[in-house]
């Protein structure tokens, strides 16, 4: 990987870019994904225009380097030998399991640098992987599809939910359906094809099924599950006081669930945690669900790992501030659900750059201080100066780099970073926000007047 001037110079102002765009390299190499397509479409096919082209065209939409699919087109004249049109008829018609296809497998070659890297986290349960299960709703889009314009209603271009394993920080696996209406538990028996022995699923209530509890214990992996207010168990004996956590008292019952696809039933452990504060929803008690042995796992520590399923939740917000994962533009479905899936694939390259700074300036200085805004930030001021500077062919062979030899170039790159130019500004606590005056139609105030009343003395 030894490359030119220009490049070494951008390495040495910008060099988060640099990295960013070696593991988009990586991640996004022509002929890898080419072979993702080729074993996954079922429907589609590569002539003119091949996966590997429409990807990185609609990546640069993704990372806000271009602000609609047609700009990108446009740069493109000639890389491009099909018409606009041509591309976005691709686009509409990317197979959700072509998308879902494109996530696991950057997944599988990021984590494979992470490992070699030494960065992975330290695992929330020692002996166990641990998988966070959540859903995502995708944004409504804008009206530009003929049958939505004669409907005020929000267009809902699908749903997703997306797996986390939070020892590499990484998207895993996504469930996608282009039905915006669908429930997300209508997904659940995909779901169940990713568990794994020794997994434990952490995932709140609105997956509490029968048939998930049940279908993970059928394949020897373990949940931490809210309990739904329609899920009726057997309650067996009385609840026994396990001690206290920041949030309240726990209390742990045994409750006894039976299976309805064979009839039989388990008997499994249910935490309680009253509440200090009730939820935003008014309750005061918190039920958890878990298949754990207390000896593995202990009330606490139960409650702990359901509280930190918000680690996806707070993957949602990054890729949606920093990346076009939901592009109101895109009111075909499958092109919508494609974009949340290459918006994943970028989170998974940020992941990788944040490892390689863990493995050159250790993980808890990384974990406290960088920002994964101001990452992107630079990711996409540079991206354009880096594509002229840099010919393409110079990236090459960051595609067809080894595990090992693309953690060697990053932990010597990252070695040379100053972290105080990706800081981040933690908010303090939020504040109730004050009372407002009744609206009136057609009512101004003057900015001016209200800051020369501030002034005023008392």
């Amino acid at each position: 990987m030894l490359l030119s001037n220009p490049f070494d110079r951008f390495l040495a102002q910008r060099p988060m870019a640099v990295m960013a765009r070696g593991v988009l390299e990586h991640l996004l190499d022509p002929a890898h994904l080419d072979a993702v397509f080729q074993a996954t479409a079922r429907r589609g096919y590569q002539k003119e225009l091949l996966f590997s082209t429409l990807v990185d065209l609609f990546a640069d939409v993704v990372l806000r380097v271009e602000p609609s699919v047609h700009a990108a087109y446009q740069r493109r004249p000639d890389d491009l030998n099909v018409s606009a049109t041509a591309v976005y008829r691709k686009l509409n018609r990317v197979e959700p399991a072509v998308s879902a296809a494109v996530v696991a497998d950057s997944a599988r070659r990021a984590g494979a640098v992470i490992d070699e890297l030494g960065a992975a986290h330290e695992p929330w349960l020692p002996g166990y992987r641990c998988r966070v299960l959540d859903g995502n709703h995708l944004g409504a889009t804008e009206h530009r599809i003929e049958e939505l314009r004669a409907t005020w209603a929000a267009p809902l271009p699908g749903r997703a939910l997306v797996v986390l394993d939070p020892r590499w920080m990484l998207a895993t696996d996504v469930f996608l359906t282009p039905d915006g209406h669908a429930s997300e538990r209508s997904l659940l028996d995909e779901v169940l094809t990713a568990v794994g022995p020794r997994d434990v699923w952490i995932a709140d209530r609105n997956f509490c099924t029968l048939g998930l509890v049940f279908g993970i214990a059928r394949r020897l992996g373990f949940f931490v599950i809210r309990q739904h207010g329609s899920l009726d168990g057997e309650l067996i004996g009385e609840r026994k006081r396990r001690g206290r956590i920041h949030t309240g008292v726990v209390f742990e019952q045994k409750i006894r669930l039976t299976d309805p696809a064979t009839g039989r039933s388990r008997v499994w452990r249910r935490i309680t945690v009253e509440l200090k504060q009730p939820t935003r929803d008014g309750d005061a008690e918190l039920h958890v669900l878990t298949s754990l042995p207390a000896a593995v796992a202990s009330a606490q520590t139960v409650c702990e790992l359901y509280r930190r399923r918000w680690t996806l939740e707070t993957v949602f917000q990054e890729i949606t501030t920093t990346l076009a994962c939901e592009h109101p533009t895109l009111g075909y479905p499958r092109a919508a659900l494609f974009g949340f899936c290459l918006a994943l694939l970028a989170y998974n390259a940020v992941s990788v750059l944040k490892a390689a700074l863990r493995a050159a300036h250790g993980a808890t200085v990384v974990t406290e201080t960088v920002s994964g805004y101001y990452i992107a930030l630079e990711v996409r001021q540079a991206a354009d100066g880096l594509s002229v500077a840099v010919p393409a062919d110079e990236w090459a062979g960051f595609g067809t780099a080894t595990a090992a030899g693309m953690a060697t170039w990053l932990r010597t790159a990252a070695a040379r970073i100053d972290l105080r130019r990706y800081r981040k500004h933690p908010r303090g606590p939020k504040k109730p926000p004050p009372a407002k005056a009744a609206y009136q139609n057609g009512g101004h105030v003057a900015t001016e007047r209200l800051l020369r009343q501030r002034r005023q003395p008392r």
